[in-house]
């Protein structure tokens, strides 16, 4: 037996940006409280659980709801502005500013598998023989998150982030 338990060692679950949106957590237009973007109805026998499937904004505090069908999708965005949701373009609730840049996830599943990342001293990635996925969500990480010497500060930027969802 390994004389690294599974707390200290990370091994990639190859999992990519687009695995997180089937729910994303947004600052409502309406309210600036908690927002979701949930996948939206489906016309009648249509299952499209894709990148471009209907999605929905909902607010449970001031009812704001809006609809997304079929429109453009913004992935790519600037390092150095706050991040914001592929479909509707809102301001994601789960991120905040570094020194460094910005620490952000979709929604908290995404926050863990970085916190995971981050907090491991031994990390794991996908051999170079492998064909399969490479650009996975770690493997996009900036440099600076990445690096041990900055793992003090993401850590703490991700506990501010934890705490934002108890203040809301």
């Amino acid at each position: 037996m390994s004389s690294i338990s599974t707390h200290h060692r990370f091994r990639d679950p190859r999992s990519t940006k687009y695995d997180f949106l089937a729910s994303v957590l947004v600052c409502c237009p309406g309210c600036e409280k908690i927002a979701h973007v949930v996948a939206g109805p489906e016309p009648a026998g249509v299952h499209d659980p894709d990148l471009f499937a209907p999605r929905r904004l909902v607010c449970r505090n001031c009812g704001a709801a809006k609809a997304w069908s079929r429109g453009g999708v913004a992935l790519h965005r600037d390092r150095d502005e706050p991040a914001t949701d592929p479909y509707f373009g809102v301001r994601l609730w789960l991120q905040t500013e570094t020194r460094h840049g910005w620490v952000w996830a979709y929604n908290l599943e995404h926050l863990d598998l970085i916190r995971r990342f981050v907090q491991a001293p031994l990390r794991e990635g996908i051999p170079w023989h492998d064909h399969g996925r490479k650009m996975t969500v770690v493997a996009r990480l900036p440099a600076w998150m990445q690096q041990a010497k900055n793992r003090d500060e993401v850590l703490r930027a991700i506990a501010r982030i934890h705490a934002s969802l108890l203040r809301s």
